[in-house]
């Protein structure tokens, strides 16, 4: 396996949790019954790079679909870090109304509705359109897809830059 980023050979396992269910994976009444499909989970880092990553043995358009039930504003602590960290980003590169945060996997809106509540323009990139509903009702921009180069080709040409990405 290489590298995604810089294409070296992959040989340093940080991690081998064996195999485990897909994330997202809840099974339903019926399927109790059944043979559940585990996934090996190794996590490599580059020796190269130092990125760490997993080994992609389910397509992420299969785990990121329209069932996806993880909403980041389920967790109290989690939006409280969102709220400082916020506070702090504005602090330390002066983000106004002039500026632009686009958040990838923004989920649903739980980090961006701090910087809109600061009149910092915001931009949410997340691929399930569940959670980028929820955070289209809290007034976030959304785009729902996945984030790659066709996305910031189109981005780019329309002219739209972020100051904190």
């Amino acid at each position: 396996m290489q590298c995604r980023f810089c294409k070296s050979e992959l040989t340093d396992v940080f991690i081998d949790l064996i195999n485990s269910p897909a994330s997202n994976s809840f099974l339903t009444t019926e399927q109790l019954n059944e043979p559940e499909v585990y996934f090996p989970l190794k996590v490599y880092t580059c020796s190269k790079c130092f990125l760490v990553q997993i080994a992609e043995y389910k397509k992420s358009v299969h785990i990121f679909d329209d069932g996806y039930v993880y909403f980041s504003s389920y967790s109290t602590s989690w939006l409280a870090h969102a709220k400082r960290y916020t506070e702090k980003m504005i602090n330390r590169f002066g983000l106004s109304e002039s500026s632009q945060v686009i958040e990838i996997a923004s989920n649903d809106g739980y980090l961006l509705q701090y910087f809109k509540e600061k009149n910092v323009p915001v931009l949410g990139i997340e691929p399930t359109t569940n959670t980028a509903e929820v955070a289209r009702k809290k007034g976030i921009e959304s785009i729902p897809e996945f984030f790659g180069t066709e996305l910031a080709q189109k981005l780019a040409a329309s002219g739209t830059k972020a100051d904190l990405l």
